[in-house]
């Protein structure tokens, strides 16, 4: 196992938390070290998708480390340097605007925010249903940031949803490692 440590971020697009926990797991099984952070909405909100408590277990178990869900401990990330690498997954739009903005005002824009800091390599996840509407300029800002990756995405439902986009988080790991390698794993956008 590698001995880097990676954190690995989870915000409110609840409908995809079952594949982020599965893109969890198989972080975890690369990297013995992994940190779990959620978005305050996530750890507060129980939705059909399962409850907040369930999720947080779950990753706790998966990661062996506690859950940092606030801003107060997302803050030392930065000054203690404690990642390698961070993980978004999966990002929502509301995420994407606010670190294009440098807004944090949330655990896991802290923690971007204070990674950021030392120069290390932020991997962001999105899952937006307005990526090719609001959320494009922010996609667009963030692909132009020195230290910042995107998990390959793509349109997820042309025809229902046709501004939705979704990152194939079976692709978390490669991206990873790209990211650990200063590249973005390629190619960047998808055809589902």
């Amino acid at each position: 196992m590698n001995e880097l440590t990676i954190g690995f971020a989870v915000c409110g697009s609840f409908c995809t938390h079952a594949k982020a926990i599965a893109a969890l797991e198989q972080v975890r099984a690369h990297w013995e070290h992994v940190i779990p952070i959620v978005s305050e909405c996530t750890a507060d909100t129980d939705t059909r998708f399962g409850s907040a408590h369930d999720l947080m277990r779950e990753m706790e178990r998966i990661c062996d480390h506690r859950v940092i869900s606030s801003i107060q401990a997302a803050e030392p990330i930065g000054p203690q340097k404690l990642l390698d690498l961070l993980i978004i997954c999966p990002c929502t739009g509301n995420t994407l605007g606010k670190l294009a903005a440098g807004i944090t005002d949330t655990s896991v824009t802290m923690a971007a925010k204070a990674h950021l800091r030392n120069d290390r390599p932020l991997l962001i996840a999105p899952s937006t249903n307005d990526g090719l509407a609001a959320s494009a300029a922010n996609i667009g800002t963030l692909l132009t940031r020195k230290q910042v990756y995107f998990v390959p995405f793509g349109q997820d439902d042309p025809e229902k949803k046709p501004t939705s986009l979704i990152s194939d988080f079976s692709l978390v790991v490669p991206a990873a490692q790209a990211a650990l390698e200063g590249r973005q794993l390629q190619p960047l956008l998808l055809r589902q």
